[in-house]
């Protein structure tokens, strides 16, 4: 009996690991982030005079302008640490070294929870305009949701590392969701400026 349940076990392992797909339910969810986060920040920017695009709440603060332009040039490199990931052969600790990153992505990153410095590349230097912003944010967005439409990799398997050590490694599904998620915390920010005392009118 004894040596048919360990038969039974290591033929099951295999098929009991978990699926590194992205489930139905996962990709529902990533789109619809994907859509609310994009309408969102649209309607973040719509309307926005020049003066009020270059105010800023305080010299060490992020006008509307330059918040939105981290915006985007975030996008495009989370984009590229998910695409990076998918690059790279198979991790095969994966579940060990991602587990719990997405529960954590999802309760800290929308809400705005905590403070961080952005990496230089992403700091933004305040010379693009509102129509710059737009532009390129739809066209990034673009690739984005195809991907996440279309996508048949096992996302979950393939990991590139955060340069935050409170993330460290995650997989490209983790960086996947961090895209929309991020801009919505930042959604908040633009939210903020607008509402401090002498924003222009």
């Amino acid at each position: 009996m004894k040596s048919l349940t360990l038969i039974l076990l290591a033929t099951c392992f295999p098929l009991c690991a978990a699926d590194a797909h992205m489930t139905a339910e996962e990709r529902m969810k990533v789109l619809n982030w994907l859509d609310e986060s994009h309408k969102e920040f649209l309607a973040a920017i719509d309307g926005v005079t020049d003066e009020q695009w270059k105010w800023k709440p305080a010299p060490n603060r992020w006008s509307v302008g330059e918040t939105a332009e981290h915006i985007v040039l975030a996008e495009a490199a989370l984009f590229g640490n998910l695409r990076k990931a998918v690059a790279s052969d198979a991790n095969p600790e994966w579940e060990e070294k991602t587990k719990g990153k997405t529960e954590l992505i999802e309760r800290v990153m929308a809400p705005r929870l905590g403070k961080a410095q952005a990496p230089e590349p992403l700091v933004p230097q305040g010379n693009m305009t509102a129509a710059q912003v737009k532009e390129r944010f739809e066209k990034q967005r673009a690739e984005i949701v195809n991907f996440a439409s279309d996508t048949a990799v096992a996302l979950k398997e393939h990991t590139a590392e955060h340069p935050f050590p409170v993330f460290g490694t995650l997989n490209a599904y983790q960086w996947l969701i961090y895209v929309p998620l991020h801009t919505m915390r930042h959604d908040k920010q633009i939210a903020e400026v607008k509402a401090t005392p002498g924003y222009p009118k």
